[in-house]
């Protein structure tokens, strides 16, 4: 027995924690996050509590075997750490376990995705080769010296029942230490939008774990979440926060609060009560200016302001320049980027952080959405998109969303390719579109396109990046920049091909144009979009993106408010003048006097014209010299954290079913009861 038992517990403790602490250290060197702060203590005891299990299971092993082991689970979290770094690089996220669906798509690009990397990358690998270079020529050495000073003198070494009880004792005080770091108010900045305990029990926002708990941290959670249910979010008592204005807007609340009254489900009665709270927004002088009319959404692939160039796309800017176009419009970049903006973009809701939530909440149902508002009115609801499900299940989740048909890119009979590098032809896609739509204009129809032309790789040779590429003749452009923009022409020529179409049918007049970028074309570098756009994109600036409502019978207007995705569905519905209820959604209208004039970015980051929130550091940083209160700062955190907290808790209780299915329910009861009483004529008075 003692021969087998390996004395080299405390050595391998050490050895694992130095390497596991090196690498923390410089991966957050590498990605620019603060290398010592308070979150440092959390990391030290969490590597610590790691670093003494992993050592005393090595313990019961041959020393040999306890090498290899030690050796390959450094390779795994150096690779793990490296990727991330990649992930982050290129398509501006951390990458999360519960988003692995959608690594297929990485793996499409994989030359792309590698290509990327900086080259400051690879010192990741240093703690791994420090390693493997101790093993060769110091381990015995100092295992010699090791065993000298410490091992030979302790009872460890031949009373394995005492070994593992003193292990236990000091898991248990570290383990303890650790729990408090997670409560400890001096642990957690006094701004940050989501609790260190909340983020322990489900990984959230990827950003901010990565910031308090360490990238090894953050891996290690992230595979605890798949196989522990996410728990329904924590909504902040915000009541405070919903500011109620005058409005003449009003609502009959009165079977929704019979509803309340009698539910017994707290996660349903918090939605339920913020909710009925909520802001609701007042008429506008923008209110019903597009009654009536057809409306088409066109949510551009890759679509950044490079776009807005008269000269190269003339079709976008003539709808840019005589629209209704924002100045600060984002599309921020999330876990599963298109398919869950354009779920944002539909719903009004902001999709769950760290998932894919198109797909996994694909069978819920949202009778808020901006189809359902348009079936409401009449209208004939249709959706399109020239590429298969491979991605997103989008004859599914459409569906689901209200659309009473979706077309795919079979469907549409358009030729596409298996091979990643060559996607559909936009200029194809739009005349399939236009000859199913223009079929019957006999009823309003609202209709919603996804584009992918413009989708990466730039990179390398591809049908739509080698078409146009004279357009950039004799300019210095990066070559995948040239084939970005031959992309770009490609959609702007579809474009010019729809709005043909439209004024040849006789309604272009009768239409409304809505365009926004689902993201910025994250297969480039900033410092490749810089060529065109000469503008610091720091602070989440590269998720700028056009947003232009177009009708040619309309006056150009330019909106300077900050803007998203996430607010489409209330603001088309009041430029519509459709029947909807403003506080169901987390976005409002943009045209309102009461909207909240900021964007959130996916992590719970915000902006507006005075000052900038890093949610994963909590720095602040101001525009001007006007600076904005720490408590109002905190204020805003509040709210923001309540509404992403509060859109989750909506999407995983399927709430909207829930609320539609219970007040009809309660409707019909209140019908029966109705027509169960007698008149008041056949009543005996007195009897």
């Amino acid at each position: 027995m003692k021969k087998l038992l390996n004395n080299n517990l405390i050595k391998n403790f050490l050895i694992i924690l130095i390497f596991t602490f090196l690498l923390e250290i410089i991966f957050r060197l590498i990605s620019g996050t603060q290398v010592f702060d308070v979150s440092i203590i959390r990391i030290i005891l969490g590597l610590s509590f790691i670093s003494l299990i992993l050592s005393f299971i090595l313990s019961w092993t041959n020393k040999t075997c306890s090498k290899v082991i030690i050796i390959f689970s450094s390779l795994v979290f150096s690779i793990y750490s490296f990727l991330q770094l990649g992930f982050n690089n290129f398509i501006g996220v951390y990458m999360s376990f519960n988003t692995s669906s959608q690594l297929g798509a990485v793996t499409d690009y994989i030359k792309e995705f590698f290509a990327s990397f900086l080259g400051k990358f690879y010192f990741i690998f240093i703690p791994f080769l420090i390693l493997v270079l101790y093993y060769i020529f110091l381990d015995r050495f100092t295992e010699q010296n090791f065993n000298k000073k410490f091992v030979l003198k302790s009872r460890i070494k031949y009373e394995p029942g005492i070994r593992t009880i003193s292990t236990i004792l000091i898991l248990f005080v570290i383990g303890f230490a650790y729990n408090e770091t997670l409560t400890a108010k001096f642990m957690q900045n006094e701004l940050q939008t989501v609790s260190n305990e909340e983020l322990f029990a489900y990984p959230s926002v990827p950003s901010l774990v990565i910031n308090e708990f360490g990238v090894i941290g953050f891996g290690l959670l992230d595979v605890k979440s798949l196989y522990v249910d996410q728990p329904d979010a924590y909504i902040y008592d915000a009541t405070d926060e919903n500011i109620s204005f005058e409005t003449s807007r009003t609502f009959d609340d009165a079977l929704w609060e019979e509803l309340i009254a009698s539910e017994t489900n707290p996660a349903l009665n918090n939605i339920n009560n913020y909710l009925i709270n909520n802001t609701i927004t007042d008429y506008n002088d923008h209110t019903g200016m597009f009654a009536g009319k057809n409306l088409i959404v066109i949510m551009m692939e890759s679509v950044n302001e490079i776009i807005i160039n008269p000269d190269l796309y003339p079709n976008f800017y003539k709808m840019y320049s005589e629209g209704i176009h924002f100045t600060n419009n984002y599309s921020p970049r999330n876990s599963c980027a298109t398919g869950n903006n354009e779920f944002s973009a539909m719903t009004g809701l902001y999709s769950i952080q760290n998932n894919c939530t198109a797909n996994i909440y694909r069978d819920n149902t949202y009778s808020t959405s901006i189809f359902n508002l348009f079936n409401n009115a009449g209208y004939k609801t249709t959706s399109m998109h020239d590429y298969t499900e491979y991605y997103y299940y989008r004859s599914t989740i459409h569906q689901n969303m209200g659309s009473t048909r979706y077309y795919g890119v079979e469907d549409l009979g358009i030729e596409y390719y298996n091979e990643y590098k060559n996607w559909a032809s936009d200029e194809d896609f739009m005349e399939v579109a236009m000859d199913i739509t223009l079929a019957d204009t006999t009823n309003p129809f609202m209709l919603w396109l996804t584009t992918v032309s413009s989708h990466q790789p730039y990179n390398r040779s591809s049908i739509e990046g080698d078409k146009y590429l004279s357009i950039t003749e004799g300019t210095n452009y990066p070559e995948d920049l040239r084939r970005y923009m031959s992309k770009l022409k490609t959609l702007d020529n579809a474009l010019g091909i729809f709005l043909n179409r439209l004024e040849a049918a006789g309604i272009l007049d009768d239409t409304v144009i809505v365009m926004f970028g689902d993201h910025y074309p994250y297969g480039l570098k900033d410092e490749t979009i810089n060529y065109v756009l000469d503008y610091d994109l720091s602070d989440y600036e590269r998720e700028r993106t056009p947003l232009v409502i177009y009708n040619s019978a309309t006056a150009p207007e330019e909106v300077d408010k900050y803007t998203s995705y996430v607010n489409l569905t209330p603001t088309i519905a009041n430029l519509f003048g459709l029947d909807y209820d403003p506080r169901l959604y987390m976005g409002s209208d943009i045209f309102s006097e009461d909207y909240w004039n900021l964007v959130t970015f996916a992590d719970g980051s915000w902006k507006n014209d005075l000052v900038y929130y890093n949610a994963a550091t909590s720095e602040v940083k101001y525009y001007t010299d006007e600076q904005v209160a720490i408590d109002e700062i905190r204020r805003i955190n509040q709210i923001i954290t309540a509404k992403m907290q509060m859109s989750s808790s909506i999407i995983q209780n399927n709430y909207y079913e829930y609320l539609t299915n219970s007040l009809e329910e309660l409707a019909r009861q209140e019908e029966t009861y109705a027509e169960a009483i007698p008149s008041t004529e056949n009543q005996i008075i007195g009897g």
